[in-house]
């Protein structure tokens, strides 16, 4: 082979064997390891791992508590219209609440009449997702008239 005296062209180079500007800061700034950064990703979701999962309790710990209010509500209605029923096997208000909502949440149930109605108020605690986030007892009442009968007439 004869030497024309030009330097041959890289890959990549342009035509001529002239370098681009900047060539050579590019080639000192890159690092030696191409692996360097490996695994970061992975080590910048643990650390936001904790936050995900406490909005994601706190999501659940809301919920649970508009579905525990939306259940008392249910449940006074249920108790309010046994109490008023004029059925003779009709449930006891407690009973009737009970059977309304779902078996895992706690309630209480009271209840009193006069002057033709009847106002059933229940009381379901909140179940707690989240240690230390606390709810008060969620309350809800329903009032239905009745007729009194002819015993309970004084």
């Amino acid at each position: 082979m004869r030497r024309t005296g030009f330097p041959r062209a890289r890959a990549g180079a342009p035509r001529g064997g002239a370098r681009r500007p900047g060539d050579d800061l590019r080639s000192r700034t890159r690092s030696s390891s191409p692996f360097r950064d490996r695994g970061q990703a992975a080590i910048e979701y643990l650390g936001f791992l904790p936050v995900l999962l406490l909005v994601g309790l706190a999501g659940l710990q809301l919920g649970l508590a508009a579905y525990a209010a939306q259940q008392a509500g249910t449940a006074a209605r249920a108790a309010a219209r046994a109490a008023t029923s004029d059925a003779e096997d009709a449930p006891s208000p407690e009973a009737a609440a009970a059977a309304a909502v779902s078996g895992w949440l706690d309630l209480g149930v009271e209840g009193g009449g006069g002057d033709g109605e009847f106002t059933a108020t229940v009381r379901v605690e909140i179940p707690r997702v989240v240690p230390f986030w606390s709810f008060d007892p969620v309350e809800k009442s329903a009032t239905m008239p009745y007729t009194p009968q002819e015993d309970e007439v004084p």
